[in-house]
């Protein structure tokens, strides 16, 4: 799901024995890990591939997927419209339902609703685990067409038969699910191995979904700002509180990156800086305000986006490889960096990429630092430049129509934190891999 695809592909171990309820987790938070699709600990994972063309293939997800973001594209009103259905860099492994069933799904910053497919189903994709039978769960429960559930979410529609509330979200590669929506438990998996069961969590029963999704996976964690969202539904019993730390990409170490909840979520100490999150439609997405880049200490002033030229002008998303910024912007940026470096740059064989450089070990880096609304976040040259390929290095800053998107590249090793309910995004220089 973008260049995020806005998506963070997600995987949280679920364990069904000696689980605690979410009033306890709250009281001091938790934590769930969070598996790069890449990684060895995903079903994705190739080991025939090298790291190289690992990072190339997120690169490539990262640049098709930037439409999704284009606000021609996405209508206030279907705030899911343009969501790239398979293509989130994060995978999340939860439970739905009593006693849990195991679903595997994307997790998406990009989006609001949780989904998987259920029995019955008559139009399927195909998948690898078991469908989701609502009938022997003893926490399952539709929706009616009344209540406040259904019209919280637009393209909803009420049975005639049953008077039940229906859902139809569809994704800008016409990849579509469709269904009953409803009330059922939802189990997140913990650090700790203890298991947080969120009850009476809405979720779509899909029973007629298809397009380009992967048997692997069996529906879509929703982790975007609209009001059905997994975060949104958490609301104040997580005091509106979610982090993560990223490691760099590659580190194909047994650590791994983390989801925090409520106050383990709290980035506040040595380091750390904030920045408002802006309030826009689509409310699914996390909007911040970009006001320069610096290159050696000498700002660009950044003039705005198709988002907007002031505040909200830029999206952050985890699920974004590439930080995305508007061609005129991008070639000015790359420009000042290329005037910095004491190297021929070359091109990249792939063409994704518009800054290269053939890697040497005395190849140095200018210092780059992003200012954001009261809060300056300085790059590391792990952030700035990543291998391609043995004897190449890019940059990760890429222009593309007139979109602005703050990529996972940008955030890896730093703890981010977003305060829904102070209306704030924090970053914390951090080193993830031990965090």
């Amino acid at each position: 799901m973008a260049a995020i695809s806005c998506n963070l592909f997600i995987v949280l171990s679920i364990v069904c024995l000696s689980g605690f309820s979410f009033s306890e987790a709250e009281k001091g938070g938790f934590s769930v890990e969070l598996i790069h699709r890449d990684s060895p600990k995903s079903p994705f994972y190739n080991p025939q591939e090298t790291p190289y063309q690992r990072v190339t293939k997120a690169i490539g997800r990262s640049v098709n997927n930037i439409n999704r973001f284009d606000p021609t594209h996405v209508s206030p009103n279907i705030a899911e419209a343009d969501i790239i259905s398979n293509a989130g860099e994060y995978l999340m492994d939860i439970s739905i339902g009593t006693p849990p069933v195991e679903i595997l799904a994307i997790a998406d910053t990009g989006s609001d609703l949780v989904w998987t497919q259920c029995k019955p189903c008559s139009d399927c994709f195909e998948q690898d685990a078991p469908l989701f039978d609502p009938t022997r769960s003893s926490t399952y429960r539709d929706v009616s067409c009344t209540s406040s559930q259904c019209s919280s979410l637009d393209r909803t529609s009420c049975s005639p038969d049953t008077q039940k509330c229906e859902y139809s979200v569809s994704y800008g590669d016409r990849s579509f699910s469709n269904g009953n929506l409803a009330v059922e438990t939802v189990t997140l998996g913990s650090t700790d191995g203890r298991p947080v069961a969120l009850p009476r969590t809405v979720f779509g029963c899909g029973h007629n979904d298809g397009g380009s999704f992967d048997s692997k996976t069996s529906g879509i964690i929703g982790l975007g700002g609209g009001d059905v969202s997994l975060i949104r539904q958490m609301g104040s019993s997580i005091d509106g509180k979610f982090s993560y730390c990223l490691i760099p990409f590659g580190s194909e170490t047994s650590n791994v990156s983390k989801l925090n909840f409520g106050s383990r979520a709290v980035v506040s100490g040595s380091g750390s800086v904030s920045t408002p999150l802006v309030a826009k439609e689509p409310s699914t997405f996390y909007f911040l305000t970009l006001e320069s880049i610096s290159v050696g200490g000498k700002a660009i002033p950044f003039e705005g986006s198709s988002f907007g030229s002031s505040e909200g002008n830029i999206i952050i998303d985890s699920g974004t490889t590439l930080t995305i910024l508007p061609e005129q912007y991008a070639s000015d940026l790359l420009a000042a960096i290329s005037q910095s470096i004491e190297a021929e740059p070359v091109n990249d064989p792939q063409g994704f990429l518009d800054l290269c450089y053939e890697a040497k070990e005395d190849f140095r880096v200018p210092e780059v630092t992003v200012q954001f609304s009261g809060a300056e976040v300085k790059l590391r040259p792990s952030n700035l430049f990543i291998a391609v390929s043995e004897s190449l290095v890019c940059c990760t800053f890429k222009g593309s129509q007139d979109i602005a998107i703050y990529g996972n590249l940008h955030q890896m090793d730093f703890l981010v934190g977003y305060d829904t309910q102070e209306r704030t995004v924090s970053f914390k220089p951090t080193d993830c891999t031990n965090n």
